[in-house]
């Protein structure tokens, strides 16, 4: 029973990157409304299937609060689950950047959060009527002509070195699905290109 318990558990606390299963892209897509960015949230209950869903419509955008949150209205703001920021200040004179973690992780968030159709985002129904809700999410992007795709925004922001993959306590990675991205960013790319960084 106890091993049962701690499998649940253990699925619980990864369920919102990938229990799930892969996302249907072609659904994402249909999610666009024309002159809105739509958000949707679907909320995931231990066999993985969608529980509730809550859908938002804005003209004007969402707007990041922190390196890691994003408010969606009064009521609800998004937590991207997982990932965070280096600690303290850094430095990348390629992207002429020297300041705060936070402030260079947030500026990451914000772009991101610039021009997706919609954002797709998968929690835990326990997050459902949480002020902040754990969440990984999704970006529809789509320039004609030339950009049609669907991003995880951890994993873009991990990629480019914006952010890195949280420890657990054990200090084992709290999100090994973006173990590649977080290889592709310490190759060099934001908070990586300052060796400081590395010693973390």
């Amino acid at each position: 029973m106890r091993r049962a318990a701690g499998y649940i558990l253990a699925m619980c606390v990864s369920l919102p990157a990938h229990a799930a299963g892969p996302v249907d892209e072609t659904y994402v897509r249909s999610l666009a409304a024309p002159g809105k960015m739509v958000l949707v949230i679907e909320y995931y209950d231990g066999q993985g299937k969608v529980a509730e869903r809550k859908g938002f419509a804005t003209a004007s955008g969402f707007r990041a609060v922190s390196a890691n949150d994003f408010r969606v209205d009064d009521n609800v703001t998004v937590h991207l689950y997982g990932i965070e920021p280096c600690e303290g200040d850094m430095v990348n004179r390629k992207e002429d950047y020297a300041g705060s973690c936070e402030g260079f992780a947030r500026r990451g968030l914000e772009t991101l959060l610039q021009s997706p159709r919609v954002i797709y985002c998968r929690a835990f129904v326990s997050e459902t009527e949480a002020p902040v809700q754990d969440a990984t999410c999704y970006g529809y992007y789509n320039y004609p002509g030339s950009l049609d795709t669907v991003d995880m925004f951890e994993e873009q922001l991990v990629s480019l070195g914006s952010h890195r993959v949280a420890k657990r306590p054990d200090g084992t990675a709290g999100r090994t699905d973006l173990a590649e991205a977080e290889a592709i960013g310490r190759r060099g790319y934001g908070m990586w290109a300052d060796p400081r960084i590395a010693g973390q």
